[in-house]
């Protein structure tokens, strides 16, 4: 899929995606901004037209699967209506509320140089790219063995689909030092997708959980990527 910009070529990989959704077990829900908003998957354009319209090779830097209030609304990871506006200078209608792993990733985006600098490097996305829900609030893909088991094809047809567009094989960042890590450093072990996963602190358990040191693990993640 080489020849292709990046933007012309995720923009395919997000309707594919869409095209291959796995059935959820009971009680479970997507959460599909991208395809049941229409302002949000034209915020997905702009975004990847303004930072991805090149060939360029990327490092890939892998979430759990979006939240509500975050990708869940823009269907850019880690960052929320608010972020995407003042950073990206992307407008939206969308209510403007700070979620808290935006917050974090954009304090290591401007350390970093600012979003034009940072995404001309990496690209960030999930394990699992869409969000779930269940009883109204944010669920998480390893929470149930059920949903984990089921989401795995569709997980490979992601991460796989991502290699050919060309991301960097050398490396993946993950987000999430738990069962986040666990269940992608085996998945890699199997498959060969990455020479290595670095796993990071999530940064919503950063957030919420060790403010205090906010400074020491900014440092970390920068270094990291570095």
């Amino acid at each position: 899929m080489s020849g292709k910009n990046k933007a012309s070529q995720l923009l395919h990989h997000f309707d594919q995606l869409l095209n291959n959704l796995p059935s959820l077990p009971p009680e479970v829900a997507w959460l599909l901004p991208y395809k049941e908003l229409p302002e949000t998957a034209q915020l997905t354009k702009l975004f990847l037209n303004k930072y991805y319209n090149d060939e360029n090779p990327r490092t890939l830097v892998l979430g759990i699967n979006p939240g509500r209030f975050g990708a869940g609304i823009t269907n850019v990871a880690f960052t929320d209506p608010l972020h995407l506006e003042q950073f990206c200078g992307i407008k939206s209608s969308f209510h403007k509320r700070a979620e808290l792993s935006a917050v974090f990733i954009y304090k290591v985006i401007a350390k970093m140089g600012g979003p034009a600098l940072f995404y001309q490097k990496f690209f960030v996305n999930s394990v699992v790219p869409f969000g779930f829900v269940k009883a109204g609030v944010n669920y998480n893909y390893y929470d149930d063995k059920i949903l984990q088991n089921a989401m795995e094809p569709f997980i490979q047809f992601h991460i796989e689909n991502l290699l050919e567009i060309g991301m960097n094989k050398e490396v993946c960042f993950c987000l999430g030092t738990g069962k986040n890590f666990k269940y992608l450093n085996k998945l890699n072990q199997k498959e060969k997708y990455f020479d290595r996963v670095v796993p990071l602190a999530h940064p919503r358990y950063i957030m919420q959980y060790k403010r205090k040191r906010l400074d020491q693990y900014l440092n970390e993640y920068v270094e990291a990527f570095k």
